[in-house]
């Protein structure tokens, strides 16, 4: 027997679900988790879980909604019981009114990192190809080959370039 496509729920749903007993799974990637989660989440990232071991019903979410609606079937084979996704994510969470832990003090999330300097590079390409000379245009072309080749391979080189930059490492403690 395949098990079925998880019912989306709102974030008050969820909470009524939670007080009764649900586990609240976050399947965003650590960096993220860190940085803000919903109090009471537990973190198995989507790239890594594979089985929940757990007999009471789980509720999945995301920072949208987006990641758990595209992974659902899969999110659903990871628990033998009943499994919900939570509508809207964290961000439906927040606007909800529901607690959300934040810590502030860790890095973005590496994405977003590279949404932030891949932007910054291709303006700077066209703004000093347009102002000092046309081959900065280049520079634009290479950022977006770039994403190009990270969005067909699914390696990103700017992105574990960010990764290794002193804002990004954990503290070193001993």
């Amino acid at each position: 027997m395949s098990p079925t496509t998880p019912k989306t729920i709102s974030p008050r749903e969820a909470r009524e679900l939670l007080a009764n007993g649900a586990q609240l799974i976050d399947i965003r990637g650590a960096d993220e988790f860190a940085r803000a989660r919903a109090e009471g989440a537990e973190n198995r990232p989507l790239d890594r879980i594979d089985r929940l071991e757990t007999d009471g019903p789980v509720v999945f979410m995301c920072r949208s909604g987006m990641r758990t609606a595209s992974n659902a079937d899969r999110l659903a084979c990871c628990h033998p019981g009943e499994a919900f996704l939570l509508e809207g994510g964290l961000e439906g969470w927040r606007k909800a009114g529901l607690p959300v832990a934040e810590d502030r003090s860790q890095p973005l999330e590496i994405m977003r990192q590279v949404q932030i300097a891949a932007g910054s590079l291709v303006m700077i390409g066209i703004v000093l190809g347009l102002i000092v000379a046309p081959g900065w245009f280049a520079l634009a072309g290479f950022v977006g080959a770039g994403l190009a080749f990270a969005g067909t391979t699914g390696w990103c080189g700017m992105a574990h370039l960010l990764a290794v930059m002193p804002w990004n490492r954990k503290p070193q403690h001993g």
